[in-house]
């Protein structure tokens, strides 16, 4: 099941790309992942339409500054909520589902939970309260369903207004590998969790190029 808020074109694009190469495997649905009342319908109707749930991935993210002195509620809800309050309660929705498949979660978190990004103290927060997330769920989900995360590096770049091409470069020439990933670099760790991880649960897995040592 392939969710999006706004952003229907696209995603009818991704459905016809991955049903054209396996038909009938990805069913779209709509929602806000802000109205967490609504998020138990997500499970219900994905486990309606394949009959099983074998894997959640909490990967929907919003990201922008917010500097100490100018930080609303407006911000923190917005925060907060696409990047913990969300992946929590869909998390919980989806638990009885996941035990039953012995399935997984994977959440996607950032490098800059652990080392927090100047001007973004609100996003560092929330990423940083996803990993431990991860943790407390790995505990609570035991033995049923694995909980991991993935905390990626320089993969794909915001608008340039954030991170003008100066900055990138900067940021490139600190990372080990000297280059920026790729989505497939993410797809291929959260499939490893997934798929090819039987023992491993409560871990965070950083694919940043090996950023987080050089910062």
């Amino acid at each position: 099941m392939l969710h999006y808020r706004a952003s229907a074109g696209e995603a009818r694009l991704l459905q016809a790309e991955l049903n054209h190469l396996r038909a009938n495997s990805v069913a779209l649905i709509q929602a806000d992942l802000l109205d967490v009342v609504k998020l138990p319908s997500l499970v219900d109707q994905t486990v309606q339409t394949f009959g099983r749930l074998d894997a959640l991935v909490n990967n929907a993210s919003t990201f922008y500054p917010t500097s100490i002195g100018e930080i609303t509620p407006a911000d923190w809800n917005d925060l907060i909520g696409t990047n913990l309050e969300a992946p929590l309660f869909l998390a919980q929705a989806a638990a009885p589902a996941l035990r039953k498949s012995q399935g997984a979660i994977v959440n996607i978190t950032d490098i800059h939970a652990e080392r927090p990004l100047k001007s973004y103290v609100v996003y560092s927060v929330a990423k940083a309260g996803l990993e431990g997330l991860t943790r407390s769920l790995a505990r609570e989900l035991a033995p049923d369903v694995r909980v991991n995360a993935i905390a990626p590096g320089p993969i794909l770049w915001p608008d340039a207004e954030v991170f003008d091409e100066l900055a990138r470069q900067r940021i490139i020439s600190h990372t080990p590998l000297r280059r920026e990933g790729t989505p497939d670099d993410i797809a291929k760790a959260v499939h490893f969790l997934i798929a090819d991880a039987p023992y491993v649960t409560g871990e965070t897995i950083n694919v940043d190029g090996g950023r987080n040592i050089a910062m």
